[in-house]
């Protein structure tokens, strides 16, 4: 029944292993330098890449991996199958690249026994949980709108591969979407979000039925230069060779701490049918990158104990929508 944190050494892989550790889940260490694992305490698996992560995963056989370690779209197809027969999978993927490539393999984990969770975080589940509950029980809406406003405390320290690389491959689909707006938050505070091409479109089309989905992002960028260099930063970081070279130069910079902006993290979505009927709700958390972990720890605990069925999904798709409250997150408007 062992749980593979892959990245253990990285932020978002400690927190992963805490949240797992505080639901008594002892997590085995997975990285390629051995003196930092070593430093974390407990066990551990010193692997290099994804190829030998995978074969690692073949030869011992968790019960459950949890990728932290980015580059998704090339990562996660090699991992995920590792894990056949029977074996799990969990991935924070959230863009429109790597998502799909893990959905792909829906058909190969339902044969294998398997479940493969994508998107397991907070912008693609805090807005996805949202769509389930406005609609369950419903038709399919003609549209819907929904709001991925996360709080994040910054860490200090260098960026890091994972990250750096998971921000280059968000550009290499991002394109101009809505203008920004503000948002008022059902706490009193308010900020300002724009339109996003990102995971959360996905997670929003499949638990809604409707291709009509608009999303916003409070981390897309509202100036209008920037938006304006957006499509054109995507081609450029699309080249193999500046895609690397993006990815070395981000993870290098390094950050200075700094509190979260805001007191809540939130999810919102707006759902209309045919008929004109309205519905909105909203998902409260805290620190996002807080809520992703507990997230991530809570949908392995469920898949470790078999709470899942077989193939590839997001995770309120896969584990329904409570996973967001069980994670610390609380829906307000229903």
């Amino acid at each position: 029944m062992d749980i593979w944190v892959l990245g253990a050494s990285g932020r978002t892989g400690r927190a992963v292993t805490a949240a797992l550790a505080a639901r008594g889940l002892e997590a085995v260490l997975v990285g390629r330098d051995q003196a930092r694992l070593e430093a974390l305490g407990g066990k551990f698996v010193v692997a290099d890449g994804a190829d030998a992560i995978a074969a690692e995963i073949r030869r011992q056989r968790p019960a459950v991996v949890i990728n932290t370690i980015g580059e998704y779209a090339a990562t996660a197809p090699a991992i995920a199958r590792a894990c056949l027969p029977g074996g799990h999978y969990v991935d924070l993927a959230a863009d429109l690249v790597a998502i799909p490539r893990l959905l792909d393999l829906h058909e190969e984990a339902q044969a294998g026994g398997s479940t493969f969770l994508t998107g397991v975080g907070f912008g693609v589940l805090a807005t996805e949980a949202v769509v389930v509950k406005l609609c369950e029980g419903r038709p399919t809406p003609a549209s819907v709108r929904v709001d991925a406003l996360a709080s994040v405390a910054i860490e200090e320290g260098a960026v890091g591969v994972a990250l750096a690389a998971s921000i280059v491959d968000a550009l290499t689909t991002a394109r101009s979407g809505a203008a920004p707006r503000t948002i008022a938050l059902p706490d009193g505070e308010s900020m300002t979000a724009a339109g996003a091409s990102s995971g959360e479109l996905i997670a929003a089309q499949r638990a809604s039925g409707t291709s009509d989905v608009t999303v916003y992002s409070g981390l897309a960028p509202v100036s209008p230069v920037v938006r304006a260099l957006v499509p054109l930063l995507g081609r450029l970081v699309a080249i193999p060779a500046v895609r690397r070279f993006a990815v070395r130069r981000l993870a290098a910079i390094r950050t200075k701490p700094a509190p979260r902006p805001r007191t809540h993290s939130w999810g919102h979505a707006i759902v209309t049918w045919p008929d004109g009927t309205t519905r909105e709700g909203w998902l409260r958390a805290g620190e996002a990158m807080d809520f992703t972990a507990a997230t991530v720890a809570e949908a392995a605990a469920r898949l470790a104990r078999g709470e899942a069925k077989p193939g590839a999904g997001t995770p309120a798709a896969a584990l329904g929508a409570e996973v967001a409250e069980a994670a610390g997150g609380t829906f307000v408007g229903f």
